[in-house]
């Protein structure tokens, strides 16, 4: 047992070593599988666009209206007839586009969904997207949940956790070591596992507060479903509860009038999609319309409208909690999408950074094993700590 005025110190190191190796180890055998998947996500838009997964829109007049959305859903669902609508989804990026969501039940699964996309200025069918399709369809399934549904996302979640448990206790061994040595320093002189360290080090703090946004977001999305049912039996619970025991209605009222009652009642905002009455988030008396803002910030924030399915007037409307909105905005930060393309590239860049500095972080811990069987020996105050962060 250490004794002396530094003993504590000594002992807080080694505690943050034993930290930051475990929580390294345990969390690099699916970072860097996170990392690489992630890489081509950054540009999902893009690469969609490439591989001809989006929607192409024929071009016509500027400024060519827009038809009844009444109009909308009924051609889509001649198309598929016999099936019901459950949401109508506006594209974010192409405001001429919308997509109507199909299934044989109001309830039924997305998996057992039918989608299609449809042009806002003639209700012409565009093509038919499936979810989750084509090789971006499934490194997205591969990075949210490995395929194994919620019980994959909250796994990756506690990898997440223990990513960012990892980035925070080197941050603390990081301290010390730079006291010794100007900052950037790369002891080129000595052997390679110490440049390696330096080199460790250096990209790991250069890229410290990208690597707690991304992982912080990551494991605040792993909790999507989880809130969503807090969100339903919570608020959207207090906000039906005069409908709870009332019958779906037989005829909905117009979905093009329901909008345009939500448009006035947020008269700086638009909408993004429409729950249809049944659907889970919505009640069996409402079209829920969710407006959000024009800003790159409010954009994201949703802002539930609901509507009387049968008469066609407003019920209520409020900003959604505090935890869904930390979602809408975490969605977008963590792979880059708020500030177009040159955004994309940076996320792009610093996730190489972050690929090379779990690599390292893996060959100082090997290299630190056979350092020690082979028999040398380290002072207490400059030992590596595994996945590295002071030497």
């Amino acid at each position: 047992m250490a004794t002396g005025p530094d003993a504590p110190q000594l002992r807080a190191f080694r505690l943050w070593s034993f930290v930051h190796t475990w929580t390294s180890l345990v969390s690099m055998a699916f970072m860097p599988m996170l990392c690489l998947t992630g890489l081509p996500l950054i540009f999902h838009h893009e690469l969609d666009g490439v591989l001809g997964y989006e929607p192409e829109v024929p071009a016509m007049p500027a400024g060519t209206a827009h038809v009844s959305l009444d109009t909308v859903v009924a051609s889509a669902q001649a198309i598929e007839p016999g099936l019901v609508v459950q949401y109508l989804v506006f594209d974010h990026d192409e405001p001429d586009v919308a997509f109507v969501n199909l299934a044989r039940e109001v309830r039924s699964p997305p998996p057992e969904t039918t989608i299609l996309s449809m042009d806002l200025r003639s209700a012409a069918l565009l093509r038919e997207p499936k979810p989750n399709e084509g090789p971006v369809g499934f490194l997205l399934r591969l990075h949210v949940d490995m395929f194994l549904g919620l019980g994959g996302k909250l796994f990756l979640g506690a990898m997440g956790f223990l990513f960012v448990l990892a980035i925070v206790s080197g941050v603390v061994l990081y301290g010390p070591f730079m006291r010794k040595l100007d900052f950037g320093t790369v002891r080129r002189s000595r052997t390679r596992r110490i440049r390696w360290l330096d080199w460790h080090n250096l990209v790991g703090v250069a890229t410290l507060c990208w690597a707690l946004i991304v992982g912080g977001t990551g494991v605040v999305n792993t909790w999507a479903d989880l809130m969503l049912k807090l969100w339903q039996f919570g608020q959207l619970a207090e906000m039906t509860a005069p409908y709870r025991d009332a019958p779906r209605p037989v005829r909905l009222a117009s979905i093009a009038e329901a909008v345009a009652t939500a448009k006035a009642a947020a008269p700086n905002m638009s909408p993004r999609f429409v729950a249809y009455p049944g659907t889970v988030v919505s009640s069996n008396n409402h079209y829920a319309v969710f407006m959000a803002g024009d800003t790159p910030l409010t954009s994201r924030l949703l802002k539930p409208a609901l509507i009387d399915a049968e008469t066609g007037a407003l019920t209520d409307m409020r900003a959604m909690p505090w935890y869904i909105q930390a979602l809408l905005v975490s969605q977008p930060l963590h792979f880059g999408d708020y500030g177009g393309l040159p955004l994309k590239i940076v996320w792009a860049l610093l996730d190489l950074a972050t690929i090379v500095v779990i690599g390292s972080g893996l060959y100082l811990w090997i290299a630190r094993r056979r350092w020690k069987t082979a028999g040398e020996r380290v002072q207490p105050g400059a030992r590596p700590s595994g996945a590295g962060a002071a030497e």
